[in-house]
């Protein structure tokens, strides 16, 4: 997995431009472009604040199933969003 090309495809998803993800995530702008570019790597440490400001887990950074289409849907949802839809899910199981 690219790390940087990851990082960049959910920051797109989210519509936040660098500055505004480097900002939420406590990084310095210039670094999280560096990172992007591939011209630094990163450490856990800082790809979890990156994960926290787009409010992912690391454990959804490197899944292969975020790339369903279902699943981004689903995860773009809101809190109460996602619990109206678990609500309907749990009504219509067999």
């Amino acid at each position: 997995m690219n790390v940087a090309e990851r990082i960049k495809e959910l920051r797109t998803e989210r519509g936040l431009t660098v500055n505004k993800l480097a900002n939420k995530a406590g990084i310095s702008q210039s670094h999280l472009r560096d990172i992007e570019l591939g011209n630094k790597q990163t450490t856990v440490e800082y790809l979890s604040y990156i994960c926290d400001a787009l409010g992912v887990s690391l454990e959804y950074f490197f899944c292969a199933y975020e790339r369903d289409p279902l699943y981004k849907e689903v995860a773009r949802l809101n809190d109460s969003q996602k619990q109206a839809l678990y609500t309907f899910l749990q009504s219509i199981k067999n």
